[in-house]
C-alpha cells in the first residue's frame, strides 16, 4: 500500500510517499480503508522530535491519528464493527508507527465510532482529535447555563468546536482570535477579541467580574494573563500548559479515544448542529504540502488528506 513516512526526525521535507505492507490486525481491531486522514499540530511535533520520552516513535515511521474509511476487515473480536461500516476514530496508539496516512491504518474498536450517513469523510476525519478535545475539556471544566467563557484560539481547530459546545451549554462565550477571523467567531455565536497588549482590558471589557471558565488551546499569553482574568472560584483548562494545573489550580487535559464521545459529536455534526470547518484538501502525496500549511499556524478549520 501506499503511505507517508519518514525515516528520521525533521520538518515536512523529511516525509516520503512510500510502498509499505498492508497492516496487520489484532483481535480487537479492524483493518479501515483510509477515506480521508485529518491532520494535527501534534503530528508534526512528534515528527521534529519534540515529545521523544513523552511518546515513543518507531522509525520509519507514518504519522497521523485521525481517520475516516471503511472497515474491510474485522478482528476476531469486533462485535462492534462489520466489514462495510463506515467509521471515524481517533485511532492513537501506544506508540507512533503506522499511523492514518495511508491507504490501511490498523484501528483499534476502542477509539472508533460509526459515521453517520450524513456526515462527510472529509468532515468525520477532522472530527475526531479537535472534536474530543474540545468535548473533554467543556465537560472538564463542567461548563454550564449561565457561565460566562473565555475560549483562547477560538477560530482554530479545538477552540471552534469548544466554543459552539459551550454555546450549546448556555454559556455566554467569548473568544480570542486575530481580527481576520472574527467575523467567524461571530458565527459559532461568541463575541471576539483580539490577542496582543490589550488582552486583558478587551476581555474584561466583556466579563467585568471575570471569567468562571477559560478554556486555553494556546499558552503562552492565555495562561498569563488567566490570574487577572478568571472570577473567584474560576478553573482554567490547559491542553499545552501544566501550569494551568500546577499554579493555577485547574486542569491539564491529555485527549483520551472515547467512542460514545466521538459518536456523539459525530451525529451533532451529521444535522447541522455543530460545525466541521476544513481548511484545505489534499492529495496523499501532498501530504508535505499540508503539513507546511498546517506548520503556518494560520488556517482556520482542519486540513485533510484523502488517499
Amino acid at each position: 500500500m501506499k503511505a507517508i513516512a519518514y525515516t528520521e526526525f525533521g520538518g515536512a521535507e523529511v516525509l516520503q510517499l512510500v510502498d509499505r505492507p498492508e497492516p496487520h490486525i489484532g483481535p480487537d481491531s479492524v483493518l479501515v480503508k483510509v477515506v480521508a486522514a485529518g491532520l494535527n499540530p501534534v503530528d508534526y511535533k512528534v515528527r521534529e522530535g519534540y515529545l521523544e520520552g513523552l511518546i515513543d516513535t518507531h522509525l520509519p515511521a507514518v504519522p497521523g491519528w485521525d481517520v475516516a474509511g471503511v472497515v474491510v476487515k474485522p478482528g476476531l473480536d469486533t462485535p462492534e464493527l462489520a466489514e462495510g461500516d463506515e467509521v471515524l476514530a481517533y485511532a492513537r496508539k501506544d506508540t507512533v508507527s503506522d499511523g492514518t496516512l495511508a491507504e490501511y491504518v490498523a484501528v483499534p474498536v476502542r477509539t472508533a465510532a460509526k459515521k453517520p450517513a450524513g456526515l462527510s469523510f472529509e468532515a468525520a476525519a477532522a472530527l475526531p482529535l479537535a472534536g474530543l478535545t474540545a468535548q473533554q475539556t467543556v465537560r472538564r471544566a463542567g461548563v454550564t447555563a449561565g457561565q460566562t467563557v473565555l475560549v483562547h484560539a477560538a477560530a482554530g481547530g479545538v477552540g471552534s468546536i469548544a466554543v459552539q459546545l459551550a454555546v450549546r451549554a448556555g454559556a455566554t462565550v467569548v473568544g480570542t482570535a486575530s481580527p481576520g477571523n472574527h467575523d467567524a467567531i461571530r458565527a459559532l455565536g461568541a463575541t471576539p477579541i483580539a490577542y496582543g497588549d490589550g488582552l486583558v482590558a478587551a476581555a474584561r471589557a466583556e466579563a467585568p467580574d471575570g471569567f468562571d471558565v477559560i478554556l486555553d488551546y494556546v499558552g503562552g499569553q492565555a495562561i498569563d494573563t488567566a490570574p487577572d482574568l478568571l472570577a473567584p472560584g474560576g478553573t482554567i483548562v490547559s491542553i499545552t500548559d501544566a501550569r494551568a494545573r500546577t499554579e493555577l489550580g485547574g486542569h491539564y487535559v491529555w485527549v483520551r479515544p472515547d467512542p460514545e464521545g466521538l459518536a456523539e459529536l459525530a451525529a451533532l455534526a451529521a444535522d447541522g448542529s455543530l460545525r466541521v470547518e476544513i481548511a484545505g484538501t489534499y492529495a496523499l502525496a501532498d501530504a508535505a504540502e499540508a503539513y507546511r500549511a498546517l506548520e503556518t499556524g494560520h488556517t482556520r478549520g482542519k486540513i485533510v488528506v484523502t488517499p
